[in-house]
């Protein structure tokens, strides 16, 4: 089986991290992993590069991160993606099978909407997944929810909450939504035994390869800790939210989420004995296959 993170942060390219580009695939390497995928935060989420630079300049700056971990990840025979993360109003997206010619090609990209955005990856040949769709943190007012035209969404996302990620596989239940798992990994510190990811059959090749697959229809193993849903009694979702059905914004009431955790066996009751064992029953569910849960290294 292969290994690979799927959501990873430069200080180069992302102003909320902190470890520098180069210094990822030796870490990752020594760990067990075969590829890492480098997503920085983009035009309308968390970016260092300036928005005020000429969109050339703006797009060099941006794909440093992933430039300077390429570079350290050939050098040491370790596969290194390009990937993107993008924001619209707290609601964040995960892009594969683009690259830098994808960017220089749109200067119109800072003013695009999540339907532009879906429509010219597409066209691309990219994926998109939505990103810890859940999340509940104190910039963002209202969790927004884009079951339509994407390739899935990331249904475990280890920096986050027990509870976000629970709410999310509830979700990806409801809507048969493919999940992936990643660690947003920030800074290199964090890299350790409460992870998660990908694991593969077959090697992946390049983003684009990736991209294809999941876009095929293609589930990938996931891991993560059982640790981190150790001590969960409920699943509280306290953000109003909102879905997209049909091309419309609809409301979701605490009602329609309660029945989506009940449906899927994530109540209170559920949890009062051994949560993990229900978070491993969704993602076989989800996945169809057997998950691994404790894959730290190898």
């Amino acid at each position: 089986m292969y290994r690979y993170e799927t959501h990873l942060h430069t200080v180069e390219s992302s102003a909320c991290a902190t470890t520098p580009g180069s210094e990822y695939p030796a870490i990752f390497k020594s760990r067990g992993y075969d590829g890492i995928f480098i997503t920085d935060h983009f035009f309308h989420g968390n970016t260092r590069p300036s928005r005020e630079l000429p969109w050339p300049e703006y797009v060099d700056a941006y794909t440093r991160g992933y430039e300077e971990a390429r570079k350290a990840g050939d050098a040491i025979g370790f596969k290194v993606f390009f990937g993107i993360e993008e924001n619209f109003d707290g609601d964040e997206f995960l892009i594969y099978g683009v690259g830098k010619d994808f960017l220089l090609a749109h200067p119109e990209i800072p003013h695009w909407t999540r339907e532009q955005m879906i429509t010219w990856v597409h066209e691309a040949g990219g994926a998109v997944i939505q990103a810890h769709p859940f999340r509940d943190r104190p910039y963002i007012k209202m969790i927004h929810l884009y079951p339509e035209n994407i390739e899935g969404i990331e249904g475990i996302n280890t920096a986050n909450s027990p509870n976000d990620n629970l709410a999310a596989l509830c979700y990806a239940l409801r809507y048969h939504l493919l999940i992936q798992a990643g660690s947003d990994t920030h800074h290199s510190k964090t890299i350790g035994d409460m992870n998660g990811g990908i694991l593969c059959e077959e090697p992946i090749l390049s983003s684009a390869d990736y991209a294809r697959r999941l876009r095929s229809g293609e589930k990938p193993f996931i891991f993560y800790p059982d640790a981190m849903f150790e001590s969960m009694n409920s699943v509280l979702v306290q953000l109003p939210a909102e879905i997209r059905r049909d091309g419309r914004w609809e409301s979701l009431s605490p009602e329609e989420l309660q029945e989506w955790i009940l449906n899927a066996g994530a109540s209170a009751d559920d949890l009062s004995g051994r949560p993990e064992e229900v978070v491993h029953r969704l993602v076989e569910q989800l996945c169809s296959r057997q998950t691994v849960r404790h894959p730290a290294s190898r």
